[in-house]
């Protein structure tokens, strides 16, 4: 095999495989292989510097090295490196970090349950809403509804909730529970003279459309990320949210609130139901909750949730779900500490700040020929890449564009998510100004390299 670009590896080849890749590209192309972070760069394994606007996967907001971060896994590894909380055990770091979220929480919330990933976090809380459901003497409402382009993850519930159909084909899934309302995405799906708030009515009453059709004593739950964030970064239309709970309340159905972009600092507040005003049920969280250093995750919620857990667990003896890995001790250490930076350094009036600042840089790509629906809130930025602007029209899939575009910018030593014809900025939230700025230069210069190949 061939040496492509200085990234490829004979031995990452020979034994990785890689997610969402394409795995017989893979084995010709090979990896990017990162070496080394400092603040808000990698560096590759050729010393390339590159200014990671994605915080790897929407997980590093306090950068890509952090002393602090290392010193408390250390301390605590070299303490008790491994404990676990089932039964009736449990450790400091595990008992203070649980506490920890509750008092930082957007709602009142009672108890934190821990996991290792977003995913097992959305795939535990959909177990605790059937587990509610039950509880009440409605064991018959199985159906939990996501929505088109929303992820939760990708365990076998958490896939079926989310509406990526690669991530079911062939993979024998969604389950039969589980249905999807409408892509809430303004932009792309409003009709001509529709206003904002006239698309999210159309919105709300697509899903009760879809509640009725179902039968709402059959409908568990509705999940909902904040802003939409692997469908591209996409903001939801004003008032959608306020109408959305309305009728959720109407038919008694759980909200779930997936947090685990959107939480710890991202949308310019410490959780994305602050920035939307969102009451959920649950609240799963993980990524930058230890600002992605260790795999950790948590579920929150609130006073009706666990009531029905202690009923079940004194009707049938015992709370029967855990992960062995859950609520370790070192990761909880970190992520206490990762919280401890965040209020110290007042780091989410530091993304709110340097959002809007980034936000400015970028709006001059309103006049690119290529770019429109620059949007954003905090450090989540996003926009849309098109072929014609008037009619909103994409580029053909078979002209590529979104892959050239990753391809010039990383030749400019920019990362950035680009996913549905869109691309999002999500950097450290330490980013500063400078930095900021440079990042946005340096996408620029790949746009119009990519608008001149084109």
């Amino acid at each position: 095999m061939e040496l492509v670009g200085n990234s490829w590896s004979a031995r990452d080849v020979a034994s990785l495989i890689h997610p969402t890749s394409d795995l017989r590209a893979h084995r010709s192309v090979g990896a990017s292989i990162m070496d080394r972070g400092a603040g808000v760069r990698v560096f590759d394994e050729d010393g390339r510097d590159y200014i990671e606007c994605m915080s790897g996967l929407w997980c590093a907001s306090l950068g890509f090295r952090n002393e602090r971060l290392a010193r408390a896994a250390y301390d605590q590894l070299m303490k008790l490196g491994f404990y676990h909380i089932y039964g009736h055990n449990s450790t400091e770091p595990a008992i203070a970090l649980s506490e920890k979220l509750l008092q930082v929480s957007p709602v009142p919330m009672s108890k934190v349950l821990f996991q290792c990933s977003g995913s097992e976090a959305n795939e535990t809380a959909i177990k605790l809403c059937w587990y509610h459901h039950h509880a009440s003497g409605n064991p018959q409402r199985r159906i939990i509804i996501g929505r088109k382009a929303g992820y939760h993850g990708s365990t076998t519930g958490s896939a079926s909730l989310s509406f990526k159909p690669n991530t079911h084909t062939d993979f024998g899934l969604p389950y039969e529970p589980f249905r999807h309302t409408e892509f809430p995405h303004y932009y792309r799906f409003h009709e001509d003279g529709e206003t904002e708030d006239g698309f999210a009515t159309r919105m709300a009453d697509a899903l009760e459309a879809l509640i009725l059709k179902e039968g709402p004593e059959n409908v568990a739950a509705f999940f909902a990320e904040p802003i939409i964030g692997s469908g591209g970064g996409v903001m939801p239309p004003a008032g959608y949210f306020g109408k959305v709970q309305t009728i959720l309340r109407r038919y008694d159905i759980l909200f779930v609130a997936d947090e685990v972009i959107c939480g710890f600092g991202r949308t310019g507040n410490w959780w994305g139901s602050q920035t939307f005003d969102l009451r959920p049920d649950i609240i799963t969280c993980a990524k930058a909750l230890s600002a992605g250093m260790l795999p950790i995750s948590a579920v929150l919620v609130n006073d009706r949730i666990y009531d029905s857990m202690l009923n079940q667990s004194d009707r049938l003896g015992s709370f029967a779900h855990g992960s062995t890995f859950g609520g370790m001790p070192a990761p909880a250490a970190v992520a206490l500490e990762a919280i401890a930076i965040m209020e110290e350094d007042d780091v989410v009036q530091h993304a709110r700040d340097v959002g809007a600042f980034m936000l400015r840089e970028l709006e001059p790509l309103n006049d690119h020929p290529m770019i429109d629906d620059l949007r954003g809130t905090g450090l989540m930025i996003s926009m849309e890449i098109v072929a014609d602007k008037k009619t909103r029209a994409n580029f053909p899939e078979e002209r590529k564009v979104v892959a050239r575009l990753d391809r010039h910018c990383r030749a400019n030593g920019v990362i950035l998510k680009l996913a549905n014809d869109r691309v999002v900025f999500t950097p450290p939230l330490i980013i500063t100004e400078e930095e900021a700025r440079e990042a946005v230069g340096r996408f620029r210069r790949a746009l119009d390299a990519t608008l001149a190949e084109l």
